[in-house]
């Protein structure tokens, strides 16, 4: 039973020592993991710092420009708008004024001319009775 006892005790043996290898070499794998997470960190802030920080600077100093435009725009917009409203209410407060001033004007004409027409109609109507009644 001695030599069963061996056996076992020198696989359990090299069992124990195949694990601690592998624990060493998890260990190594994690460790290797770790620096190459953290230089790659280091590349990513390095880019950041170098191209990404001043792309975003460009890009929010364009945006205050835009936003500064788009405010002038609005405010041209709102004051041309204003004005051409306030043009068209003074036009058509002209149009209503020059409407019933001609309408004043040329009342007194039109009354003066249906009524010198009537008096031609009169007197052509006058006329033709006796000529026909002559005939």
């Amino acid at each position: 039973m001695e030599a069963n006892l061996g056996t076992t005790n020198l696989l359990l043996a090299i069992m124990a020592a195949v694990s601690v290898l592998e624990a060493l070499l998890l260990a190594g794998v994690g460790f290797a993991g770790f620096m190459i997470y953290r230089r790659v960190m280091e590349l990513v802030d390095d880019l950041e710092k170098r191209q990404v920080a001043p792309a975003m600077a460009r890009v929010n100093a364009i945006l205050d420009d835009v936003k500064e435009v788009t405010s002038k725009v609005k405010s041209e917009t709102e004051r041309v708008d204003l004005a051409f409203h306030s043009t068209l209410d003074r036009l058509d407060d002209t149009a209503d004024r020059v409407r019933s001033n001609v309408r004043a004007k040329t009342s007194r004409i039109v009354g003066f001319v249906r009524g010198l027409r009537v008096i031609i109609e009169g007197l052509l109507h006058s006329r033709q009775q006796p000529m026909e009644g002559r005939s």
